[in-house]
């Protein structure tokens, strides 16, 4: 595969703790800014955490969701307070969420007008191949793609959007595009009185102007990134950096977390208080788990039920922990230093009564083992699979429509690797032959170095060709990745 220019430099004197300081009187800008094709949310004190703006639905039939996007150059204050030239969906980073129910019939009209050929990539939805925005289906420079696909049943959850061209997708997501996708249950088990907050993690890195700093992949960090994936020094939700989320005593409030970084792993915390970790990738368990931290891989996504269990006028916050992701020669020097990625303060209003939960959310049905009809063994190495980059000609693994498969994942090096499957969603069986203690539908696992998953996937509805890969960014554009062909079982001739 081609190498193009598209890992960043840091500049080590533009420091997180400035950037923190500095951005109460800027915070909202860089999520501020869209079209009229997305709905305004309501204004809100300067510090408080923007949600971004939602796509507006222009179809007048029940059950269909019809909407405008478009990928375009944009005039955007990525880093707070440093307007630069950016790529947007709708003007706005991040996109619009696109908010749909299950069963919806969903038309969007895409309209390509970057210099370069773009896709969007529905990540973790299960629709037609044609429809998936992969590499193998590129839109042109200044050209119109209508996507079109039917939210199935028993999928409500959070999914994201983003870029998937050939060798380009790293870049073309630091330079701003990436979205939320929101499917919702008309009969979601959780209360609706429940204040619903959706948080879209990024990081970048950026020259003093404010543009991103994209490195030469021949010099010293941009050798570093291709081994890591690209980190940025600036941590930001919706946008923003550092953003306040008012909460009352007592109440319970319903966080969507999407990781759209390149590479960086969060370990999410709250200190003094554990976690009601109630869905991931494809939408709730069957019941909460409590835990004291949630690690979220980029691309993975996380539903937390965040409890106001401290006293009025008191104040904490969200942080991602030290975790060691990174290959020991390449790992970076502050790895181990815990940041600040929200405020969580308290009101002064009077404490309310919690409400009350559900103590099962739905049923996750496991996938038959019996049924399965093959076994497929995934080395991931590095910058390869199976010993092999990609190639856009060649077709890697082969499955029936309809079979059940068991794939061993096993990563033989030292840093992580979270493996993203298109299309289809599976369940984990084990890590290094523990079972997985609770059952739910990803279409993301990380693997760690050293370590062997096993994941359990029906290849129903849709034939085509998918792509399966790392999901560090880095890794996938210089080719980690992989050509699934799922066919129609090959019929038997009457005698």
């Amino acid at each position: 595969m081609l190498s193009q220019q598209r890992l960043v430099r840091p500049r080590f004197a533009l420091t997180l703790l400035f950037i923190v300081a500095s951005s109460a009187l800027l915070a909202a800008s860089a999520s501020s800014r869209h079209r009229a094709d997305a709905e305004k949310p309501a204004a809100a004190p300067e510090d408080t955490l923007v949600m971004p703006p939602v796509l507006k639905n222009i179809s007048s039939v029940p059950g269909t969701v019809e909407v405008n996007l478009a990928a375009e150059p944009a005039r955007l204050a990525l880093l707070p307070g440093h307007p630069t030239n950016a790529y947007a969906y709708n003007g706005s980073v991040p996109g619009p969420t696109l908010e749909v129910h299950e069963g919806d019939h969903v038309i969007i009209h895409f309209h390509n007008n970057l210099p370069e050929p773009t896709t969007i990539h529905w990540h973790g939805l299960h629709i037609p191949a044609v429809m998936d925005g992969s590499p193998l289906h590129p839109v042109g420079t200044g050209k119109d793609y209508d996507y079109i696909f039917t939210i199935p049943r028993g999928s409500a959850g959070t999914y994201w959007y983003h870029p998937h061209p050939d060798v380009r997708t790293g870049y073309q997501m630091a330079m701003g595009l990436f979205g939320a996708i929101i499917v919702r249950d008309a009969h979601d088990p959780l209360p609706a009185s429940l204040p619903e907050k959706l948080l879209v993690l990024s990081d970048n890195r950026f020259k003093p102007d404010g543009s991103p700093d994209i490195a030469d992949p021949n010099s010293a960090q941009g050798e570093i990134d291709q081994e890591n994936g690209r980190e940025g020094n600036v941590l930001f939700v919706n946008g923003q950096v550092a953003p306040v989320i008012r909460i009352r005593s007592g109440e319970t409030q319903r966080w969507r977390i999407v990781n759209v970084s390149a590479a960086r792993i969060y370990r999410l915390a709250i200190p003094g208080q554990t976690l009601l970790h109630v869905g991931d990738d494809g939408g709730l368990f069957e019941r909460p788990r409590e835990d004291t931290s949630i690690l979220l891989a980029n691309s993975e996504r996380v539903e937390l039920l965040i409890r106001g269990s401290r006293p009025p006028r008191t104040r904490t916050s969200l942080q991602t922990l030290p975790y060691d992701r990174y290959d020991p020669h390449t790992r970076p020097e502050n790895w181990n230093v815990a940041h600040d990625l929200l405020s969580l303060r308290y009101t002064d209003d009077a404490p309310v009564l919690p409400p009350a939960l559900p103590s099962i959310m739905r049923n996750v049905v496991a996938l038959d083992t019996t049924r399965v009809t093959r076994r497929q063994v995934l080395v991931l190495s590095q910058g390869l699979i199976n010993g092999k980059t990609m190639e856009m000609g060649r077709v890697d693994v082969r499955a029936n429509l309809g079979a059940t498969e068991i794939w061993q994942i096993e990563n033989v090096v030292t840093m992580d690797h979270p493996f993203h499957l298109h299309g289809f969603q599976f369940q984990i069986l084990d890590r290094d032959g523990v079972p997985e203690p609770y059952r739910s539908w990803k279409d993301v696992v990380n693997v760690r170095k050293h370590q062997v998953v096993r994941v359990i996937v029906r290849f129903d509805d849709f034939p085509g060709k998918w792509m399966f890969h790392c999901h560090i960014l880095d890794h996938e554009d210089h080719g980690m990745m992989g050509i699934l062909e799922v066919r129609p079982p090959p019929t038997r001739r009457r005698s």
